[in-house]
């Protein structure tokens, strides 16, 4: 079972709903879509250093098969 099956499995609609109601009072409704805004840069900042890496990587191995293949 995946870990969001667990998590949904918790809670079920009438928590959930009384879950975003709590949120939605504490936050106010013009807060919700700043903190959703900064998420979203947040998530994006995270996936743009992922494919950093993995291009990192993939240089670093085409640079290494090409020493190799020289030898």
């Amino acid at each position: 079972m995946s870990g969001l099956n667990v998590i949904l499995g918790i809670f079920g609609g009438q928590e959930l709903i009384l879950v975003l109601i709590i949120v939605l009072v504490l936050f106010g409704g013009t807060k919700i879509p700043q903190l959703m805004r900064g998420l979203g840069k947040g998530v994006n900042e995270f996936k743009k250093a992922k494919d950093g890496v993995y291009d990192e990587v993939e240089d670093i191995t085409k640079e290494n098969n090409a020493k190799s293949e020289k030898k």
